[in-house]
C-alpha cells in the first residue's frame, strides 16, 4: 500500500511542474500568514475595545455592544481575557509575528517545538501575573493571569505546602518563573536579542527615520491595493458582461444594479476604508467644503516642476484648498529677509555731482574726487535672486538635510551679494557638530563650490552659507559715497566690503589695532590692501594720517609714490625697510615721552589737550626739578615751556612680509614685535600682508601680537590654520 502511495505521489509530481508547485506553496504560505496576522490584529482590536458590559458566554445583556468588532469581538475578547488575562496580549504579539514571518516567506522552523515552548511560557507568565495583586480597575474576578494563572498557582501551592514554607516559596517562585518565562517566550517568538535591540531603535533618532519610510511604504501599499481593487472590479464587470449566459436583458438595469451595489458598499464601509478615513487630514481638522461652481473658461495653466524633494507634510489631499501663487509669495516673503537698510549717498557725493565755480585757490588739502572710482552699472541689481528662487533653494536645502537625517526648519534666508545665509533651527537632540561635519556633502548636494556651516552666537540656530550662482560685484564708489562711510565714527575707517545682508562693512583700524592679511596670488589680497589704502585717503587728510609703505616686490604700492600722506617714498629695498621700521620705533618712543609730559594715556587725549590749549591761547608748561638748594637743601623747580603740536596717526603698510623675513628676519621680527606691542597708544598701526603664511614667516611672536587677521584663499590647510590660529 505504501509503495502505491509513493508511486502515486511521484506521478503527481511528474505531472505538476516544479515552478507551479513552488508558486502554490508560496501563495498558500502567504495566505496562511496573512490570515494568522489578521486574526491576531482583530483579536487585539477586540481586546483593546472590550468593556465589561458587553455580552459574553457567561453574561447575557440587552445593552448595545460597544466592541469595535461587534458581538464576535466581544465574545473573543472576553474568552481570551478570562483564560489568559493580560498574557493574552503577549500571545497575540507572538501570533502576529508568526503570521508576519509566514507572509514574508521566512517560515517558522521547528514549529511544534516553538508551539510547545509557547504553551509553557504562557503558563509561567500567567502564574507570575497571578501572583501580583490586581488593581482596582481590573473588572474580572480572576487575577491578572486569568484562569491559567490560577491553575498554575494552585499546583504550585500544593507543592509548596509539602516542601517549602509559604513565606519563602512565593518570592522565589515569582523570580524563577519570570526568569524561565522570558527566554521561552523569546524563543517562541522567533526573535533574537539582536533583533529586539534593533527594533528598540525605532524610538531613537535613527529609528524614527526608518519608521517614516515604513509608514510611507504602508500608505503607498494601501492606496495601490485600493486602486488595484477598483481595476479588478472593472475588469470583472466587463468579463461577466461578455459572457452570454451572464448578460442581462437590459443594460440599464445592469448599470443601476452596480450603482446600487456601490451605494451599499459606501453605507457599510470596511475596516480598510475606515482606516483610510482616519488617515485623511479632514478627519482631524474640520474644514468648510467650498461650493461647487461650473468651470470658467480661461487660459490653460501649465504645470511647474520643481527639483525640490517632496515632503509628506506639504502633500495636499482632495479636500484641501490648493495654494495659489499669491500664497506662495507670501510664505516666501515671510522666510526671506532682505536687508531693509539701503545704501544712501552722503553729502560729499551729492555736492560733487553739482557744478561749483572756483573763485579762489584753496590752500587746504582737497580730498580726491569720488568720480575717480567706477560707478556701478544700472543693471547691477538684476543678478539678485528673487524671493521665489530663494524659497525654492530653502526647500531644497531642507530636503538635503532630511536625506542626511538632520531634522529642522530653515526659518530665515538672508541673501547677500556673494553668499546667501540660511538659518537652520535644528530639532531637539540634533548635535551642531553633526551638521557642521556635513559641509562637504551639503555643498555637493546643493551643487555649490563649498559650504560654510557654523553656530550663530546667541541664537538657537545654525548658519549655512552657500555661494550664489551669480556673484554681485561690490563697487568702491558705492561704499565711499555712502552715508555709513561719511558718518562713521571710526578714527581710521577701513572699507572691507558688504556684509552678508548687503550692508556696508566699515572697520576701525585704531581698535584692531594691527592687521595681518594672508592670501595666495590672485586670491584678492592686493585688492583688499588697495581698498584699505583708499579708505584712508578718502577720509584722512595728510595732517591727520601719515603712511609708510614697504613694497619689496616694487609693483603693488608704487602707484602711491608722491602722495602727500607719505612720510617717505615707497620703500622697496629690504635693508631700507629695516631702517624705516627702526625709525618708527624711535618715533613711538618720542610720542610716549610727549604724552608722559602732558599726563595723557593715548594719542586721542594728547591731540585733544594740544588743540584745547591752542584754542585758548594757552602755553603748555611743565614743572621740572633741576636740583637742590645747597644752603637749605630744598628741591629747585623750573617751569619748562612745551612746544607741542598735534600728532597724526601713522599707518605702516608692509605688502610682502616673506621677502623681508628672508633678508633680515631677526631685525624685522624685533621691530614688528615692538611696534605691535606698544604702538597702539602712540597712534601707530600696522597692516602686514603675506602670500606665504608659514611658521617661518608668521612666527609665534608676530602672530601673538596681531589679534586681527584676514585670510583669503591659501594653498593648504596648514597655512590657513597658521594664519587663523585654528
Amino acid at each position: 500500500m505504501s509503495m502505491a502511495n509513493w508511486s502515486a505521489r511521484n506521478a503527481v509530481d511528474d505531472l505538476v511542474p516544479e515552478w507551479l508547485s513552488a508558486f502554490v506553496r508560496r501563495r498558500a504560505l502567504e495566505l496562511a500568514g496573512t490570515g494568522l496576522f489578521g486574526l491576531a490584529l482583530a483579536s487585539g482590536v477586540s481586546i483593546l475595545s472590550w468593556t465589561s458590559s458587553d455580552p459574553s458566554l457567561n453574561q447575557a445583556t440587552s445593552a448595545p455592544v460597544k466592541n469595535l468588532l461587534g458581538y464576535p469581538g466581544a465574545i473573543m475578547a472576553d474568552s481570551l481575557l478570562q483564560m489568559f488575562g493580560v498574557t493574552a496580549l503577549v500571545l497575540l504579539v507572538i501570533v502576529a509575528l508568526w503570521g508576519w514571518r509566514m507572509a514574508s516567506h521566512h517560515g517558522i522552523d521547528h514549529f511544534f517545538r516553538r508551539f510547545s515552548v509557547l504553551v509553557v511560557g504562557l503558563g509561567l507568565l500567567s502564574g507570575v501575573l497571578a501572583l501580583l495583586p490586581a488593581p482596582g480597575i481590573w473588572p474580572l474576578t480572576s487575577g491578572l493571569g486569568g484562569a491559567i494563572g490560577e491553575i498554575v498557582l494552585d499546583h504550585l501551592g500544593v507543592f509548596s505546602k509539602s516542601l517549602i514554607p509559604e513565606t519563602t516559596f512565593w518570592p522565589v517562585a515569582l523570580l524563577v518563573m519570570l526568569a524561565l518565562a522570558l527566554p521561552l517566550l523569546l524563543h517562541a517568538s522567533t526573535l533574537s536579542f539582536m533583533q529586539i535591540r534593533g527594533a528598540a531603535r525605532v524610538f531613537g533618532e535613527e529609528g524614527r527615520e526608518g519608521a517614516t519610510h515604513l509608514l510611507g511604504a504602508a500608505t503607498h501599499m494601501f492606496f495601490a491595493s485600493r486602486s488595484a481593487y477598483g481595476r479588478s472590479r472593472t475588469r470583472l464587470t466587463r468579463f461577466l458582461g461578455w459572457l452570454p449566459f451572464m448578460r442581462r436583458k437590459d443594460d440599464a438595469e445592469d448599470i443601476d444594479d452596480w450603482e446600487d451595489d456601490d451605494e451599499d458598499w459606501e453605507d457599510s464601509p470596511s475596516f480598510l476604508q475606515k482606516l483610510a478615513g482616519l488617515l485623511k487630514p479632514s478627519h482631524w481638522f474640520k474644514k468648510s467644503e467650498p461650493a461647487i461652481s461650473p468651470r470658467r473658461p480661461g487660459a490653460r495653466i501649465e504645470p511647474v516642476f520643481s527639483r525640490s524633494p517632496v515632503d509628506l507634510d506639504d502633500l495636499t489631499f482632495a479636500d484641501e484648498p490648493v495654494k495659489t501663487p499669491e500664497q506662495d509669495l507670501k510664505s516666501a516673503a515671510r522666510r526671506v529677509e532682505r536687508s531693509k537698510k539701503k545704501i544712501r549717498p552722503g553729502k560729499r557725493a551729492r555736492t560733487e555731482t553739482e557744478p561749483e565755480f572756483a573763485f579762489h585757490q584753496s590752500e587746504s588739502y582737497e580730498f580726491p574726487s569720488i568720480e575717480f572710482l567706477s560707478r556701478p552699472p544700472a543693471n547691477a541689481t538684476k543678478v539678485r535672486l528673487s524671493d521665489q528662487a530663494l524659497e525654492q533653494n530653502a526647500r531644497l536645502l531642507e530636503g538635503v538635510l532630511e536625506d542626511f537625517g538632520i531634522r529642522g526648519e530653515i526659518f530665515k534666508v538672508r541673501p547677500g551679494p556673494v553668499v546667501t545665509l540660511y538659518e537652520l533651527r535644528p530639532a531637539p537632540g540634533i548635535k551642531s557638530s553633526r551638521v557642521i561635519g556635513l559641509a562637504d556633502d551639503i555643498a555637493r548636494s546643493m551643487s555649490a563650490i563649498s559650504a560654510r556651516i557654523a553656530v550663530i552666537p546667541g541664537q538657537n540656530a545654525i548658519g549655512i552659507e552657500l555661494p550664489n550662482a551669480t556673484r554681485e560685484t561690490v563697487f568702491m564708489h558705492e561704499l565711499v559715497a555712502s552715508t555709513d562711510y561719511e558718518n562713521s565714527k571710526a578714527a581710521l575707517p577701513l572699507i572691507l566690503g558688504k556684509t552678508i545682508g548687503g550692508e556696508p562693512l566699515i572697520a576701525d583700524l585704531s581698535r584692531m589695532p594691527h592687521l595681518l592679511i594672508a592670501g595666495t596670488t590672485g586670491a584678492g589680497k592686493s585688492v583688499g590692501i588697495n581698498t584699505m589704502i583708499l579708505s584712508l585717503l578718502y577720509r584722512m587728510s595728510p595732517e591727520n594720517c601719515k603712511l609708510i609703505m614697504i613694497d619689496p616686490k616694487m609693483l603693488e604700492l608704487s602707484v602711491y609714490d608722491g602722495i602727500p600722506h607719505l612720510l617717505t617714498p615707497v620703500v622697496t629695498d629690504p635693508g631700507k625697510a629695516v631702517v624705516a621700521l627702526k625709525w618708527t620705533v624711535r618715533e613711538m618712543e618720542t610720542r610716549y615721552q610727549n604724552m608722559s609730559k602732558l599726563g595723557v594715556r593715548n594719542i586721542d587725549g594728547y591731540n585733544a589737550r594740544v588743540k584745547q590749549a591752542a584754542a585758548r591761547g594757552e602755553v603748555l608748561t611743565r614743572k621740572v626739578q633741576t636740583g637742590f638748594d645747597p644752603e637749605t637743601g630744598q628741591p629747585i623747580y623750573e617751569v619748562e615751556d612745551l612746544d607741542l603740536s598735534p600728532m597724526p596717526y601713522i599707518v605702516v603698510i608692509i605688502d610682502e612680509m616673506a621677502d623681508l623675513m628672508m633678508v633680515a628676519g631677526k631685525d624685522i621680527e624685533g621691530a614688528v614685535q615692538r611696534l605691535a606691542q606698544m604702538a597702539r597708544a602712540a597712534g601707530i598701526h600696522m597692516i602686514t600682508a603675506t602670500q606665504r603664511p608659514s611658521v617661518d614667516v608668521i612666527t609665534g611672536t608676530i602672530k601673538a601680537n596681531f589679534p586681527t587677521r584676514i585670510s583669503f584663499q591659501v594653498t593648504s590647510k596648514i597655512d590657513s590654520r597658521t594664519i587663523l590660529g585654528e
